[in-house]
Order: C-alpha cells, then structure tokens, then sequence
C-alpha cells in the first residue's frame, strides 16, 4: 500500500509535527494525548537521531531538550521504529568527532522493542510494508541479529544487482567515462559497497520502482549499514573480492591452473633437495666423528 492509504485508511496518525495542522501548543497536547489514549498500545517512529551534547540543548523541541519529549513517548509505546541510518545508527551527523553527540534509538533505549530501518533515506515501499505487517498481525516481523527486518534486509545488493553478471564475468568499469561505464558493466571497482551492504533496493527501486544507485550507474555507498560514513571514500574498495572471471577463455585458465601446479611441484622438489643434502650432511659429520 502507498503511505497515502496507510495514513487515510489503516491507522490513527495521531501525531507527527511535519504533515499534521496543528503547531506550537496544539501539536505538543496532540502528543500529549496520544500516549495518554493509547498507553502501551501505540508505535513510536523515530527519523532522525537524539543530540545528547550540551545537556540537549542541540535540538529544542517544545521549549525543552528533544530527548526529553523522545523519551516521554517511548516510555509507553508498544515498540519503537527507527526510520532510516540517522535513527538507526547515527548516521553523518554521529560522524567522528561527532560534536553534538548524536546517538541513535537503540542506544538511548535498549531495552524496549525495536525495529531498524535503515536507509539514507529509508525505502518507502519497505516503510509502508512494515506498518501494514505489523497491523495486519499484530506482531513485529522477524529480525536479523542487528534488528533489521529479515524481509527486506535479508540479502546482499550485490546478490539482488543487475549488473552482478558482469561482476562475475569479470567485466568492471575502470573509469567513470570508459566504454565499460556505458555497457553497464559492475561497479565494484568504482567502489561499490553492493557486496558488503544488505538492502532491497535492487528489488524495490526508488521513484515508483523506476531505478536504484548502481542501475543509474553510481555504486552502492553502503548507506544503511552502520558506520559507513566514516569507512574511507566512497570511491574505494573495503574488501578484496575477486571475480571469478567467466570471460577468460579455457587455455587461460588452464594455464593459470598448470602455472599453480607448476610452481607448487617446483616448491615440493626444492624442498626434498634440500633435506637429501641436510640428511647427506649430517651422514658425513656422524663419520667423521667416528673416525
């Protein structure tokens, strides 16, 4: 379903400061109220993350540290949602020496029932779904060992990419403006995080599931894993991951094959070379100590 149908048929979206009518005094009783009727019954989602610094004074929120409001509603929701990597993990904002003290959802409140949606932003088709599961069962859905859910952040981009055939083929783009670029071939030595980043976006695809990142011909940044903003350029490898390469004909890699066992055969007759003459030597020095 679209947010629009979530919002006008499905659920009570008894506050949220960006879309609703009310401002200022009228906006903070809204709050107010919702936790008071639906005590223990209501999801709190969470866009953004909670500066801790200067006692909170890095983010006022009806006159008062936004953390305090924060914790007024997670206090008695049935579970909390963090919506995208600023609430999830922190984010650019949380970026070392992060100076506000930005901290994400599950730091601030580890013991109440959480789900991480990560994404910069979050996938809106993957936000829509979870609300509809969790209405229409009445139960969170199954989570990943980070609290991610496994439905969506089950699989690797990479495994879901369009361009993972040339990834095996052993078909990359060099440079931006290469032949390889314009043929669609991978991006990972571009720098791209798809093998290391788990997401739905090759599935999903952004703007009504026109496209994504690596189909639009930029590499995945990795942006809903946590701490990808201060791994290095988005321009360089994290892992060195070698393609097979199913482009390279049978004589080549025949002969890389031979090249191994070659040299491995070399290796084993150096090696007994050298323990005939070290036995040869210690025969001769036994000898002589005889005599």
């Amino acid at each position: 379903p679209l947010a629009a149908d979530i919002i006008l048929s499905m659920i009570a979206l008894d506050y949220q400061d960006t879309i609703m009518a009310a401002a200022g005094d009228q906006a903070n009783a809204a709050y107010e109220q919702a936790i008071e009727k639906y005590k223990g019954q209501y999801i709190l989602a969470l866009e953004g993350n909670v500066p801790l610094n200067a006692q909170g004074m890095y983010c006022i929120d009806g006159g008062k540290p936004f953390y305090e409001k924060l914790k007024q509603g997670v206090e008695h929701a049935k579970a909390v949602v963090a919506w995208g990597t600023c609430a999830s993990w922190g984010c650019v904002q949380a970026a070392s020496p992060n100076p506000t003290g930005a901290t994400p959802l599950h730091k601030l409140f580890p013991n109440k029932p959480q789900i991480k949606v990560p994404g910069c932003p979050a996938i809106p088709e993957v936000m829509s779904s979870i609300l509809t599961y969790i209405i229409t069962y009445d139960r969170l859905p199954t989570l990943d060992s980070q609290g991610r859910p496994e439905m969506f952040y089950g699989k690797r981009v990479h495994d879901q990419c369009v361009r993972r055939a040339h990834f095996d083929a052993g078909q990359f783009v060099e440079s931006w403006d290469d032949a390889a670029a314009s043929l669609g071939y991978c991006l990972y030595k571009m720098g791209c995080k798809g093998p290391t980043t788990y997401n739905a976006c090759p599935v999903t695809r952004w703007n009504n599931g026109v496209s994504y990142p690596i189909q639009s011909g930029h590499g995945c940044i990795g942006c809903s894993e946590d701490g990808f903003w201060d791994k290095g350029s988005f321009y360089d490898r994290l892992t060195d991951i070698h393609a097979f390469g199913i482009e390279a004909n049978a004589d080549e890699i025949g002969g890389t094959a031979a090249g191994v066992v070659g040299a491995a055969v070399a290796a084993h007759a150096a090696i007994s070379v050298a323990k005939r003459a070290r036995d040869k030597a210690v025969e001769n020095k036994a000898a002589s100590t005889n005599r």
